[in-house]
């Protein structure tokens, strides 16, 4: 018997992130965190089956973004995630450039660039970052970078975990608006 959840919250309809409680960051958590990483582009891709291209203008909710900027976005996000791991990696504590996610969702790219571009991009992105993430050491996780917006130092661990959860709360807003 399935379980429906009625979501209250349609900006953020499996919870916002919090940087500030606790977050596991056992081996066993990170590892469940990489799998999804590395799970996101097929279940992403697959979230977008049978939808039309008049789909693509459909919204998860009042005022947010249409499939198709969705499906534009995650790549866009999870790129600049990618950049921001290796900064961290091969800098000291650098401090991230930050973009205007709601600017680049209504650059010219994104009403002419078909969504399986934009899958493929994600493909691709995931197998090196799960390369990287699971070369990556424990010491290495610590590893810290500056995000102005946020005016905290983040570490791989926290990033990791927000760009698992990042990857699930678009999943959720697909299926909102499917």
């Amino acid at each position: 018997m399935a379980i429906h959840t009625i979501v209250t919250d349609l900006q953020y309809p499996i919870g916002r992130f919090s940087f500030d409680e606790p977050i596991d960051m056992s081996p066993i958590a990170r590892a469940a965190r990489i799998d999804a990483i590395a799970r996101l582009p097929e279940r992403f891709r697959g979230g977008f089956e049978g939808v039309t291209t008049q789909d693509l203008g459909r919204r998860y909710r009042p005022g947010g973004w249409t499939l198709l900027q969705l499906a534009h976005h995650v790549p866009d996000s999870h790129l600049n995630g990618f950049v921001r791991f290796k900064l961290a990696l091969t800098e000291e504590v650098p401090t991230i450039r930050p973009f205007d996610e709601n600017a680049w969702s209504i650059l010219g790219d994104v009403p002419s660039t078909p969504i399986e571009v934009s899958f493929d991009l994600l493909d691709a992105l995931h197998a090196r970052w799960v390369v990287l993430l699971r070369s990556m050491s424990p010491r290495e996780f610590t590893r810290t970078y500056v995000h102005p917006a946020h005016t905290r130092f983040i570490t791989l661990d926290v990033a990791l975990a927000l760009y698992a959860w990042h990857g699930e709360h678009h999943l959720a807003h697909v299926r909102l608006a499917r």
